[in-house]
């Protein structure tokens, strides 16, 4: 899933070094006991309310009404203010002090993924002016005028995001460790909505025993298994973070799977099937014409391809910078016509599918799983961290709800591939 990071993260597993380190929205929203524990009274005292210096400035007050947001106001959705450096955070900073503020205990939200959605939906993130705006600017240039996403920097975002401990999403993941949108057509609960989703890629795929299928990003190994175990394939995976190859080789164990450290542009020889699953996220645009002719060099004449990835409703210059930040080092959401015009005259479109409210009750049930998860990792992780994930996960799942958010899996193929396609859902 979904949206993207950059600089100094550098987090430990022990906590942050200077701050870097379907279903009813009412009901499913509302925080679990861990997060409730972490709100200290003492820390922002009564009396502070009481001589009105929380008040916020008119021209923000009047910006988050329009999505019916107030600043300590009564619906759960409302932002609770326990220190006025909120406001000069959001003025100079944009979203990025906002979701450092709320890291740093400066306000809070039992609806954390409806204000995000609210918020969202009337495009208040692109309506912020003065040097929030210069700041925006600011990355919009370091992403055109900078390769975020070259070979020297390829490895960051598995040091930084997956490498951060496989504690954390053994908790907050489905058995499989699927760590993208789940497919909930048919499904109640995760893990038969990520079960769910991997068959339906082997079946778009149209696997066969015996075939030889690249998996670009394979994570901790959870569709290698499924496809080895389900389809008699045999998988070569690739990833960039070394605890995922070290747990997604021990979960495919006995299977004809071979997990590599590898960055895509090394890669070699011939496959009949290849799949890319919340991996293009990473790639950056200067990147996709390599990307897509590794790709198309490596894929037999008539096989298929599979690409998985988040998108964005409209083409923009830049990434959230909360996410680009803590998240997601160097990535960049595609929108549907970056896509096209680096596919064009280099792929047929056999499929274009999307399932992107999927995603927001794929976030949902993570953050459900990491907060009844909690008392086992708060021993290894900071409060600072806590705050940090739950950001992430409930603030996603409000970019999916806007339908800023977008999920698409694409089949792709040759155009000497002289066999029908017929699309499968």
């Amino acid at each position: 899933m979904s949206l993207i990071g950059k600089f100094h993260f550098g987090f430990r597993r022990a906590g942050f070094i200077n701050g870097r380190k379907g279903v009813d929205d009412h009901d499913r929203s509302i925080p679990g006991k861990a997060f409730m524990k972490m709100i200290d009274p003492r820390c922002f005292p009564s009396e502070r309310r009481r001589r009105g210096d929380l008040d916020p400035p008119a021209v923000l007050r009047q910006l988050v009404a329009e999505a019916g947001v107030r600043f300590n106001g009564d619906a759960p959705w409302d932002i609770q203010v326990h220190h006025p450096d909120v406001y000069s955070r959001i003025l100079t900073s944009g979203s990025l002090g906002f979701g450092e503020a709320y890291m740093d205990g400066l306000w809070d939200c039992p609806a954390l993924d409806q204000l995000i959605d609210r918020l969202l939906r009337a495009d208040i993130d692109e309506r912020l002016g003065g040097w929030a705006r210069l700041r925006l600017l600011g990355e919009v240039l370091r992403h055109r005028l900078f390769n975020l996403q070259s070979r020297r920097r390829a490895y960051q975002v598995g040091e930084r995001h997956y490498d951060i401990g496989n504690d954390v999403f053994e908790a907050m993941l489905d058995s499989s460790m699927t760590y993208s949108c789940a497919y909930w057509k048919d499904a109640d609960d995760l893990e038969a909505a990520q079960r769910a989703k991997l068959d339906l890629i082997c079946r778009k795929l149209e696997l066969q025993p015996g075939e030889r299928l690249l998996d670009i990003g394979c994570g901790w190994g959870g569709l290698a298994r499924h496809a080895a175990e389900h389809y008699g394939v045999e998988v070569l995976g690739i990833t960039v973070s070394r605890e995922q190859q070290k747990l997604a080789r021990e979960r495919c164990a006995g299977l004809p799977v071979e997990i590599r450290l590898m960055d895509y542009r090394d890669l070699d020889g011939r496959f009949d099937k290849i799949v890319s699953v919340g991996m293009f996220e990473h790639v950056g645009p200067k990147n996709y014409p390599v990307y897509f002719d590794t790709a198309r060099r490596l894929l037999a004449d008539d096989g298929l391809f599979l690409l998985h990835t988040i998108g964005i409703h409209k083409t923009t210059g830049h990434t959230d910078p909360w996410i680009e930040r803590y998240i997601f080092p160097n990535g960049r959401l595609p929108s549907a016509e970056m896509l096209t015009r680096h596919l064009d005259d280099r792929w047929v479109i056999e499929d274009w599918h999307g399932f992107g409210q999927d995603y927001d009750r794929t976030l949902m049930a993570w953050w459900e799983n990491f907060d009844r998860a909690w008392p086992r990792l708060e021993g290894r992780y900071d409060r600072r961290f806590y705050r940090m994930w739950r950001y992430y996960l409930l603030s996603c799942a409000g970019f999916f709800r806007s339908r800023k958010g977008q999920l698409w899996q694409l089949v792709l193929s040759k155009r000497g591939r002289s066999r029908v396609y017929r699309s499968v859902r």
